[in-house]
């Protein structure tokens, strides 16, 4: 028998793209949300870092990765195409990375 369910990953920054911390706060409500929506969450404290450009502009994060694992349904899938609007927002990002794929939970 297999499960449909989805694994969600957010990569979240410690830092904004100004170079400023992040309050640790921000990670808290987030990870506070989507426990609330889901009844879990989890995070990876080991620092992803990466570089990125955009606009002519060479970037570098520092940031965490957070998971859920979710129902795969459509319901699920709107709810996190929105989170990650309230996440550019909140983390004042010109993008957040989001992805997600199915998973079979044995």
């Amino acid at each position: 028998m297999t499960s449909k369910f989805r694994r969600y990953e957010i990569l979240l920054p410690l830092r904004f793209n100004d170079g400023m911390e992040v309050p640790d706060e921000y990670i808290g409500e987030t990870l506070l949300e989507l426990r609330t929506r889901f009844s879990a969450a989890s995070t990876e404290t080991q620092v992803i870092k990466g570089q990125w450009e955009h606009a002519g502009s060479v970037y570098s994060d520092e940031l965490i990765r957070a998971f859920v694992d979710v129902p795969d349904d459509a319901d699920a899938r709107v709810f996190f195409q929105q989170f990650k609007e309230t996440l550019k927002m909140r983390f004042k990002q010109i993008d957040i990375w989001l992805v997600s794929y199915a998973i079979d939970i044995v």
